[in-house]
This record gives structure tokens, C-alpha cells and sequence, in this order.
């Protein structure tokens, strides 16, 4: 299976139609980080990921005996727990 894309990017092209899944016979993955720059990305240490593939809190990809992680899926994990902060009003004293 051929591939060509940049270390963030890449793109799997199946010829001959092998795969029906997909109508344009292209298939684009994104990157695919380990547990440890998950950790790196969270600023926290590797047991903070590997608990949130355990509680299956975040989508992670297995290959093989290797567990990746969608950046994307941290990147909605971050957003999902953001707090927006609250804007306060100055009462008016009378």
C-alpha cells in the first residue's frame, strides 16, 4: 500500500478499487502521536494519557502491540474541558 504525505499528513492511495469503504479510493490519516508526546502535548506525565486510553475518555489507534493517538483527539479532549471565563457586570450603587 503506497503512501505519500509530510511526517503530518499522509495519504494512503488503494488501487484497483481494494477498497469499497471509500468512494474516491483515498484515504487520509492524520498524525498519529505516542503516549509520550501525548504527554508532551498535555504538559503532564505519561500515566495522565495512558489512564484516559484506559477509561477509553479519548480515541486511540493500536498497531500491533503500539498505541497512537489522533491529534485531533487530544486537541477535542482540551476543548471539550475549556471553561470560558465568566464577564461580570459593575452593579450600579444608588
Amino acid at each position: 500500500m503506497p503512501w505519500t504525505g509530510s511526517a503530518k499528513t499522509q495519504t494512503i492511495t488503494y488501487r484497483g478499487g481494494r477498497d469499497p469503504a471509500t468512494s474516491s479510493q483515498e484515504l487520509i490519516m492524520e498524525e498519529l502521536l505516542s503516549v509520550e508526546q501525548a504527554a508532551e502535548f498535555f504538559g503532564t506525565s505519561v500515566r495522565f494519557p495512558r489512564r484516559l486510553i484506559a477509561e477509553r475518555r479519548i480515541r486511540f489507534v493500536r498497531l500491533g502491540r503500539l498505541v497512537r493517538i489522533p491529534r485531533s483527539s487530544l486537541e477535542q479532549f482540551v476543548s471539550s474541558g475549556t471553561v470560558e471565563p465568566m464577564v461580570y457586570r459593575k452593579k450600579r450603587v444608588s
